[in-house]
């Protein structure tokens, strides 16, 4: 299972002081040391965490590869299609949200959407839809030729801080349903939102789930520990629930 670590709330740090530290870009640099497999940013249309300057030098320094968050916005997908990331994943993003608070709907007029995945994969990057969990939007993100799907697990982390383990139970469920549907479409799958160090094992033991992208947790963890070490232990978790799991060995589509 692949670790990609998504760096933007140490450009939101930053920003608090509109300072020039702490730099995204050298956090990128430690947490592929501590093991990381990706790095993920969210370059949004208002550019709250994450600068074009912060893209531009990670897409020149990161070694593993980048990525890319963004909604349609056309400047942003022009920048997409310029700089050619490893991967971009396309989200719903609303102005006054804190973060992402859901997976796009693909219920209604989807030809924004279309138009959009068509351009990135024009431009050879691999393209992904944050979406919730369930087989209407896993079907039709299968029609909208998306090349994977990233499940959202904010529910399931809801459900964890509320209640613990047995709370989330029936989101684990559904997450193991709609990564099993999703790859018999084709898709390739991942997870991520609210992933902690407390609540990732049943999420990353779903052996059809090949990704995860974890932010928020592995950051505030870093102030206490540093980031490398903070990365290198979120990484062995996951890799020992796998072992648990009986997913020793399988890899997933690069």
């Amino acid at each position: 299972m692949r670790l990609h670590i998504n760096i933007d709330h140490v450009a939101t740090i930053r920003q608090a002081r509109r300072t020039d530290e702490p730099d995204p870009v050298r956090a990128a640099v430690l947490a592929e040391l501590g093991g990381a497999d990706g790095i993920t940013v969210h370059l949004r249309e208002d550019r709250r965490h994450i600068q074009d300057r912060d893209l531009r030098l990670l897409m020149e320094t990161v070694r593993t590869g980048v990525n890319l968050e963004l909604a349609t916005d056309e400047e942003v997908l022009a920048i997409a299609t310029e700089l050619g990331p490893m991967e971009a994943t396309l989200v719903p993003e609303r102005r006054q949200e804190v973060t992402t608070e859901g997976g796009l709907d693909l219920s209604g007029d989807t030809g924004r959407l279309a138009d959009a995945v068509r351009r990135l994969q024009d431009a050879g990057i691999r393209t992904s839809l944050f979406i919730d969990p369930d087989r209407d939007t896993l079907d039709a993100s299968a029609e909208l030729g998306a090349d994977a799907v990233e499940l959202h697990t904010g529910e399931f982390a809801n459900g964890w801080l509320d209640g613990g383990p047995a709370a989330a139970a029936a989101q684990v469920d559904r997450l193991r349903e709609a990564a099993v549907h999703g790859r018999g479409l084709g898709l390739a799958v991942h997870a991520g939102h609210g992933l902690t160090y407390e609540n990732v094992r049943p999420v990353a033991a779903i052996g059809e789930i090949e990704e995860l992208n974890i932010g928020h947790s592995v950051v505030s963890r870093a102030v206490f520990t540093g980031l490398e070490a903070a990365v290198r232990e979120m990484k062995a978790i996951i890799l020992d629930a796998r072992r648990d799991a009986g997913l020793t060995g399988r890899t997933g589509t690069p």
